[in-house]
């Protein structure tokens, strides 16, 4: 990749360069006539009373003007047309060049070596791709046609002038050569100091990225004013730098702005003698100050390019220095796609494996070592032996510095990406979980390639065919995200229909498919998109309420009724007796919702609901009164949070309970938002009695009946026979609220729904479901041993033909880890598994051994030969 910007814009872009100085050579003719015709117009329309003729046509002198005036008309918007396409074409060769730079960036993440991700945070990567590539995409666009057509308009208004009067055009351009001269060597100055402060700002990038990953150590070793201070220090070295850069730069405008201003003193005392002398015409004198003032435009912006140039010539330096280092990884073996799975059977042989740091210590020394596959090996060694460093290389992750590791005849570290990355899968810890869903993250390792191209007709196709096109013009990936990548074949399946069951197997293997079944009861579905679904769920809701019909089990759950207050439910989900879709009816605004608001005064809930708010904040205030936030009590009476209490207490003291008509609207809602809350079962307060139940009842009558069709699709009413689309699975299965009080109801009901779902046989739909739930970003919605279990099961669904991980169980618990060392040494005992383990005596359970000490194989062989005394495995085993 070229570090010269021009070199790299014409070798991407040359055909639209061309294209648009070609637009920018025309337009200059139509440039210069506009310039002419305001002399023409002032010398020959205004300046006599002859007719004149045009073509053969006579024109009277106001006939004459109009069809100047006309012609200067036509030519402005032929110059504003040229000035619009050239710009537009402009701005879309920006942003495809843009574009590109970009997806090459990325893709250079991908080969750098992972050393050195080291020394370059997230964060300043993220800021060079984004922020320091946007400066760098405007000026693509500019880079030659901005010089051209501004320099092209200088020289026509110069030529222009120069055609009027040598003299007045020499006074034009006398002061040039001086800025000239002194305008590049005060821009170099500010050059060198533009690169100082990209240099700081990455730095502050890579500081606060720093300050967010340690926010916690930060805070538990009291050091937040030494980092405040160190961070001012930081914005210190910045404000210098740009104190410095301002000195200079406005001094270059300064320099510009005075000497533009000598150009009309130049041309009222030069050009007003000549025309005294009549050595020059009073138009041609009129028409030259006007291209004097045009003049000051393209100037001021070939100045300003010249220095957008060199601050983008060394941005582009510098981004693309930090994306080319040492030991990149050849282009061509992420791209090569061998025609049939390579054989990764016979000997593995390490040779001489040695791998240096960055920072010149010694990882791995001459680590040595051979294995017959299949075969499931184990790698042990105290911290820092060289077993993570060794199983990245194993895994194709690393290059050794010297020595090579050959399977069979083949060298692994010359394999393409399409054999390595398919046919070897490794796990380390912790793992990585990309943002997006359960599914994404299972399913990542067998997307290589897309399998099935998207199937759009009409408009559609249409479309998606100049996406495409437009992703190829830019240089972006040939191929479409949106088809379908997923390799069945690849994990021995015969197509989608077969994907759900290998995933809840995998799951089921690392012991996460009971987190995900869960997931999926708290999930959503689309119900007109899943309508078989949606019928076995309201058959199971049936059987659920059968079960229910048993009075030991009936007290644990309150199922819905139109006829009937649920008091296990808040008062607003009594009163909508439906799940919100949308803000519209949420709780937190329910109050305040004029239709919602309306419903109440008809129904004569108003004043009470007001007296029951009041009691409550009242209670609450007292209740809490000398109670820390952490208290219990505000976890119980989650309706009103410690930050709340000292602005409820305010209002409750500025009204006596007689008095709450005089309380402003806002105070009102804010009051009656409590009651919405309320539920009395859980809270006891005794606040929400059988008449205000019924008045409820009247007002959910009353919500439903008088519903304005607009908003119909704001609520999913509950309904015995109708599955509610807003519902979670659990909620649509029990049509009902769990009773508070009643021990441990929450945890026989969660069996009772398993045991009616394993009836039905729809366990596997609802991991399904569970499958759709989001990761977060990083997997910050999932625990970390969720995590690590998710990237466990994606390994063993992709069925490599090696697996390889490092300390992949670190932060479950001993039985888990037994549990799944077990499962996925039954899983691949007829494959190779090499696994670096945190616990040396779980060796036995492995065909071979490798015992590392200071990055060396110092022993290797079956378990059983090297567990004697005075062995280093022996050793590592009695020391655990």
């Amino acid at each position: 990749m070229s570090r010269n910007i021009f070199r790299y814009i014409l070798q991407h872009s040359l055909r639209s360069q061309i294209i648009i100085l070609t637009l920018t050579a025309v337009s200059f003719p139509f440039l210069y006539a506009t310039l002419e015709l305001p002399k023409r117009i002032i010398n020959d329309a205004l300046a006599t009373g002859e007719r004149r003729a045009v073509l053969g046509t006579q024109f009277s002198q106001v006939e004459y003007l109009f069809l100047l005036c006309g012609v200067f008309l036509v030519l402005v918007l032929i110059n504003g047309g040229f000035k619009y396409v050239i710009n537009v074409y402009q701005g879309i060769t920006a942003e495809r060049m843009l574009r590109r730079l970009r997806y090459e960036l990325y893709s250079r993440i991908m080969r750098i070596p992972l050393p050195h991700f080291r020394r370059m945070s997230a964060g300043e990567i993220v800021t060079m791709i984004t922020a320091e590539t946007e400066a760098i995409g405007g000026f693509i666009g500019d880079a030659f046609a901005l010089p051209a057509f501004q320099g092209g308009t200088l020289l026509t208004i110069l030529a222009f002038m120069f055609a009027q009067d040598p003299i007045m055009g020499l006074a034009a351009i006398i002061l040039y050569p001086l800025q000239i001269y002194i305008i590049p060597k005060l821009q170099r100055q500010v050059n060198a100091l533009g690169k100082q402060r990209v240099r700081q700002v990455r730095y502050l990038s890579e500081r606060i990225g720093e300050t967010v990953a340690g926010v916690r150590d930060i805070r538990a070793n009291d050091a937040t004013q030494y980092e405040r201070a160190r961070f001012s220090g930081d914005l210190g070295v910045i404000y210098k730098i740009r104190y410095q850069i301002y000195l200079k730069k406005f001094f270059i405008k300064f320099l510009n702005n005075f000497i533009n201003q000598l150009g009309p003193f130049f041309f009222f005392s030069i050009g007003g003698y000549l025309v005294i002398q009549g050595d020059l015409t009073l138009g041609a004198l009129v028409a030259v100050l006007g291209a004097h003032e045009k003049l000051s435009s393209p100037w001021k912006e070939l100045l300003t390019y010249y220095q957008m140039m060199w601050d983008s010539q060394i941005k582009f330096e510098q981004v693309v220095a930090q994306f080319d280092p040492a030991g990149m990884r050849d282009e061509a073996l992420q791209f090569e796609q061998p025609a049939e799975p390579l054989d990764l059977r016979g000997t593995l042989r390490a040779i001489n494996l040695s791998l240096t740091g960055e920072d010149g210590e010694t990882v791995l020394d001459g680590a040595s070592f051979a294995v017959d596959l299949p075969a499931r090996v184990a790698i042990v060694g105290p911290g820092g032996s060289g077993k993570e460093e060794l199983t990245l290389l194993l895994a194709n992750l690393l290059d050794p510095t010297s020595g090579r590791v050959l399977i069979g005849e083949q060298e692994l570290h010359k394999l393409p990406e399409a054999v390595t990355g398919r046919q070897i899968t490794y796990v380390g810890y912790p793992a990585q979980i990309f943002a997006g869903s359960i599914a994404d993250n299972l399913f990542f390792g067998l997307k290589h390639r897309p399998v099935r191209p998207l199937e759009l007709t009409g408009a559609d196709a249409e479309r998606h065919k100049r996406d495409r096109h437009e992703a190829q013009r830019s240089g972006n990936s040939p191929y479409d995200i949106e088809a379908d990548w997923i390799d069945y074949q690849a994990a021995g399946l015969d197509g989608p229909h077969e994907i759900t069951r290998a995933a809840v197997r995998a799951l089921a293997a690392v012991q996460l498919d009971r987190d995900v079944y869960h997931m999926g009861l708290r999930g959503t579905i689309d119900a007109e998109a899943h309508p078989d679904l949606t019928a076995r769920l309201l058959e199971a809701r049936r059987a659920m309420l059968e079960r229910l019909q048993d009075p030991k089990l009936g007290r644990l759950v309150e199922v819905f009724d139109p006829e009937r207050y649920n008091t296990n439910a808040t008062l607003a989900e009594n009163l909508l007796f439906g799940t919100p879709i949308g803000e519209v009816f949420d709780v937190e605004r329910l109050a305040s919702q004029p239709y919602v608001k309306r419903v109440i005064e008809r129904a004569g809930l108003g004043e009470r609901l007001l007296e029951v708010g009041y009691q409550l904040a009242s209670t609450m205030v007292e209740l809490f009164a000398d109670l820390p936030p952490e208290h219990e009590y505000f976890r119980q009476f989650s309706f009103i949070s410690a930050d709340d209490l000292p602005d409820y207490r305010a209002l409750v003291g500025r009204v006596e309970p007689g008095q709450l008509g005089d309380l402003s609207p806002a105070d009102r809602e804010r009051l009656i938002a409590l009651t919405f809350k309320l539920i009395p079962a859980r809270h006891r307060l005794d606040l929400i009695d059988e008449e205000l139940q019924s008045r409820v009842l009247e007002a959910r009558r009353l919500f439903r009946e008088g519903l304005p069709e607009e908003l119909t699709g704001a609520i999913a009413f509950f309904q015995a026979d109708r599955y509610n689309a807003a519902g979670t699975l659990q909620d649509n299965i029990l049509f009902g609220k769990i009773a508070y009080g009643q021990a441990q109801a929450t945890e026989r009901i969660s069996d009772l729904i398993a045991e009616v779902l394993d009836e039905l046989g729809l366990r596997e739909q609802v991991i399904e479901v569970g499958l759709q739930a989001p990761a977060g970003v990083g997997g910050s919605r999932l625990s970390l041993p969720q995590r690590q279990k998710l990237a466990l099961a994606r390994a063993i669904l992709k069925q490599p033909d090696l697996l390889i991980l490092y300390d992949a169980t670190g932060p479950l618990d001993p039985a888990e880890q037994l549990a799944i060392l077990d499962q996925v040494l039954e899983g691949f005992s007829e494959r190779t598994l090499i696994w670096a383990l945190n616990r040396s005596d779980w060796a036995q359970r492995f065909d071979h051994v490798l015992v590392m000490r200071d990055g060396r194989v110092v022993e290797h062989g079956p378990y059983q030969e090297l567990n004697r005394d005075g062995s280093a495995l022996h050793g590592l085993v009695a020391a655990e």
